[in-house]
């Protein structure tokens, strides 16, 4: 079934036109061949190489495509290969382009590279962006994100404990790291690291630093990629065992790895709440369709019964809401509001939308749903890690009620219109 998008009237031309274009190429070129661009990643493929060889070459022809239609690397400007979009284009283009998984690969804006990128982009030098940045953009680099540890908690940056020493020229690297996204495939490393002692004076936001760390560096031991859901997966541990880089790998001035950290987050929170809509999309298309078409007790339609008729309707209502809220608060990010409370809400409401419209897919689908014959089984895992990617639900309960309590207390009530 293919995505139904048309014009939205009150966006403005530019939008309609990306939108409109994102969505002919997921129609056209990649649902048609869903199946082989990412079969060699299935247990269930019968000759490994052959279907991983078709499928390299789908997804180098798609890319193509993209390229060509002007869809390339929407998150990065123009002077770096990309569209050169602002936040809210951006975000009307990824709920078109998270109708199928796996596409937004294909349009050149992948995590963790779309991040890293802009952390490059944003906190780079000239020399970083032609050594890192051009050849990530270009696709012959590959990125990984180093933060969480496994010893500290991930929802506080501030714990970390992987420390760099400046030692003459040279930062020195020790430390454990786990989940360090695209750890298999990357061809350096963005790490965070202390580089101040806890008896610094300077505040506790001030004693981070990211650094750019090549993977073949002396004393770089990627142990493994950890088992996510009982499957592999190239989130990696990796030892960082005296580990010696050129200072000039330090992106920004020493010290500003956290708000590097939570520059990368905020407007990622969105844009997975974004991509969160384009898949509860595509999970309503299949259970409408589903109930539609399957017949049970002698003939009748599951769209008959009323059961099917509360799904239908509670997702779409759903849907609604947390493609309006995620909408409302790329509005204040870019008008330049503080969208703070905006954010924690949204990375709490839309993963808890996502999987109760996932959820109802699978059950009207039964056990083809839980099957790896459609997307609906991996959305359903996806929804659930987005409860602990990007800061765990509970944290942001805890600086939701912190931002309305302060206003309460400077004597000023919520005002929900802005």
């Amino acid at each position: 079934m293919p995505m139904n998008v048309k014009p939205v009237p009150t966006l403005d031309d530019s939008i309609n036109e990306i939108r409109l274009g994102t969505a002919e190429i997921i129609n056209k070129d990649i649902l048609p061949v869903e199946g082989k661009l990412w079969a060699a990643q299935a247990n269930g493929a019968n000759d490994q190489n052959k279907t991983a060889a078709e499928a390299k070459e789908l997804r180098a022809q798609i890319q193509e495509k993209v390229k060509k239609a002007g869809l390339w690397a929407p998150h990065l400007p123009k002077e770096f290969g990309g569209m050169g979009l602002t936040f809210m284009q951006h975000a009307f283009m990824n709920e078109v382009l998270a109708y199928s998984p796996g596409a937004a690969s294909l349009f050149g804006v992948v995590a963790p590279n779309s991040g890293n990128q802009k952390i490059l982009v944003q906190y780079g030098t000239p020399e970083q962006h032609e050594k890192w940045l051009k050849p990530l953009t270009e696709g012959t680099m590959q990125s990984g994100f180093s933060m969480t540890e496994p010893d500290n908690a991930g929802s506080d940056p501030r714990s970390i404990q992987t420390r760099a020493v400046l030692e003459g020229d040279e930062w020195v690297i020790n430390g454990h790291k786990w989940f360090t996204s695209n750890g298999h495939a990357a061809d350096f490393f963005i790490v965070m690291c202390r580089t101040a002692d806890d008896s610094d004076p300077s505040g506790n936001n001030d004693k981070m630093t990211q650094i750019i760390v090549p993977k073949n560096a002396p004393g770089v031991k990627v142990v493994r990629g950890v088992p996510v859901w009982g499957r592999e997966s190239s989130h990696c541990e990796i030892i960082y065992d005296n580990v010696r880089v050129p200072r000039e790998n330090q992106l920004g001035r020493t010290g500003s790895g956290h708000q590097a950290a939570q520059d990368r987050l905020g407007a990622g929170r969105v844009y997975h709440c974004m991509n969160s809509v384009g898949s509860m999309w595509r999970a309503f298309d299949l259970m409408v369709e589903r109930a539609m078409s399957r017949e049970v007790h002698g003939g009748e339609k599951l769209e008959e019964k009323q059961f099917i008729q509360g799904f239908i309707a509670d997702s779409y209502i759903d849907i609604q809401a947390a493609r309006l809220m995620t909408i409302h608060t790329a509005e204040k990010m870019e008008s330049g509001a503080d969208p703070r409370t905006d954010i924690s809400a949204l990375k709490i409401f839309v993963p808890e939308m996502y999987h109760r419209v996932v959820d109802r897919a699978i059950q009207v689908w039964g056990a083809a749903g839980v099957s790896g014959d459609l997307p609906l089984a991996g959305m359903y895992l996806g929804a659930r890690t987005l409860r602990l990617a990007d800061g765990p639900d509970e944290v942001h309960r805890i600086l939701i009620a912190k931002n309305v309590l302060r206003r309460y207390h400077a004597g000023e009530t919520w005002d929900f219109g802005n």
